[in-house]
């Protein structure tokens, strides 16, 4: 049943976003750190704020683990749909496979445009533009990657071997996301800003993605494979 998908994503998306929240603690907090740092030094003024970093951190967790519990239970929605169309024999192994492909539309194109910045990178009067610019990649990177999983599937019912069927599709989506980046405003410009903590600070966010992604992926299939081995009806 739908229901049971949803609870494990859940449960998977809470324990995948607080695994995530530690990395983005002990290997994101200091880059931020860092950049807010350089940007009042350049400033030369020192911006009060709502927060303080130490409750920002605090929060993090609080952060990163509603967002995982969401996203995980859209996850397990989505499983629940697609579960008995993906080739992967096993729960495990299809809880991986769709985990990697939201990441890949959700997170990995998208950012391979426009790179997670620093608070302090760009024009301030622009982020309503760039956050609007930003999603409207992330969805249709997202329909890029459904649209070649349809394409493999329709090609794998006329008989074609793997190897064609993978590189046929790897193609065409590499152009459908060229054109995309192609067509889009290009990234904000980061001149000036240090690029060893630009860096830093992009890796770091890159990693955290990466944490929740696997954590989630790995613990639903796990907690899956769990259920069919106690018998629960799914």
């Amino acid at each position: 049943m739908v229901s049971a998908y949803l609870r494990r994503g859940m449960a998977a998306g809470l324990l995948a976003g607080l695994l995530a929240g530690l990395f983005a603690f002990f290997v994101g907090e200091p880059t931020l750190d860092r950049a807010i740092a350089l940007e009042e030094a350049s400033s030369g003024a020192h911006h009060e704020e709502v927060f303080s970093r130490s409750t920002q951190k605090a929060g993090l967790f609080f952060a990163t683990g509603l967002f995982g519990v969401t996203v995980g239970g859209v996850f397990g929605i989505s499983y629940s749909v697609f579960r008995e169309r993906l080739a992967a024999d096993s729960d495990f192994k299809r809880s991986v496979s769709l985990a990697g492909a939201v990441f890949a539309g959700a997170f990995l194109i998208p950012f391979l445009k426009y790179p997670a910045n620093p608070p302090s990178v760009g024009d301030p009067a622009t982020i309503r533009e760039r956050t609007a610019t930003y999603f409207t990649l992330v969805a249709l990177s997202l329909l890029a990657v459904f649209l070649a999983w349809l394409a493999a599937r329709a090609l794998k019912s006329r008989g074609m071997d793997a190897l064609r069927r993978r590189l046929l599709v790897g193609a065409g989506l590499v152009v459908a996301v060229s054109v995309l980046f192609l067509v889009l405003p290009a990234a904000p410009s980061t001149h000036g800003f240090p690029s060893g903590l630009l860096w830093a600070f992009r890796l770091s966010s890159f990693g955290t993605q990466v944490v929740f992604w696997a954590g989630l992926g790995l613990l639903f299939g796990l907690l899956c494979e769990r259920a069919n081995r106690k018998g629960v009806a799914a």
